[in-house]
């Protein structure tokens, strides 16, 4: 029922759940979490969000929420496409500062799983996106932090574009990675990176 997809960074997973479809359209089930429980994932999400970007080139990120309000993130676009991104933020692992993009469409389905310690942010490929996400922490104003799309010691490749990246005055005036607050620590249980 769901195909999971590793990504480059551990933890970070690319799913696409099934869809089953006739001459009238499809069903799919986006979201089970005995199914996600099944493939190791055991999350328990509180809060929904949905977000609509009208144009082009609308960058939203690089965010995330500091312990003790971090979130896991499942994220998925349900009109047009995106350019998704995370970024390792786990201080002493070996993919600390590294990303990895994955284009999100409602045409594919697709959906990636972001885990505490990363940031996250995307980049709309086409007009009239809407963006849903599920978050296992509620959103905290004072946990709240972003840093900057273009960092050069992430150096992300974005998508070439046929516009300017569009940001909100926060994302525009966000620290470099070296300069932002960040809590997150590695730790190796065992089994690689949590």
């Amino acid at each position: 029922m769901l195909e999971v997809i590793k990504t480059a960074l551990p933890g970070v997973l690319e799913i696409i759940p099934k869809r089953f479809g006739d001459d009238r359209g499809y069903f799919v089930e986006t979201f089970n979490a005995d199914r996600l429980k099944h493939v190791g994932l055991d999350v328990t999400f509180c809060q929904d969000n949905h977000s609509y970007s009208r144009d082009i080139g609308v960058l939203r990120g690089l965010h995330y929420q500091m312990a003790p309000f971090a979130q896991d993130k499942l994220v998925r676009v349900t009109r047009g496409r995106v350019f998704d991104v995370a970024v390792d933020l786990r201080q002493g692992s070996q993919a600390y500062s590294k990303w990895v993009g994955v284009e999100l469409s409602a045409e594919k389905g697709n959906q990636l799983f972001i885990p505490q310690g990363f940031a996250h942010a995307f980049l709309t490929l086409e007009h009239d996106c809407e963006f849903q996400y599920k978050v296992s922490a509620y959103y905290s104003p004072e946990h709240d932090r972003s840093i900057r799309f273009d960092d050069p010691q992430i150096n992300i490749v974005w998508p070439d574009l046929p516009t300017e990246v569009k940001l909100s005055d926060k994302d525009a005036a966000a620290p470099y990675l070296a300069q932002a607050d960040n809590n997150f620590f590695y730790a190796r249980n065992g089994q690689g990176d949590q």
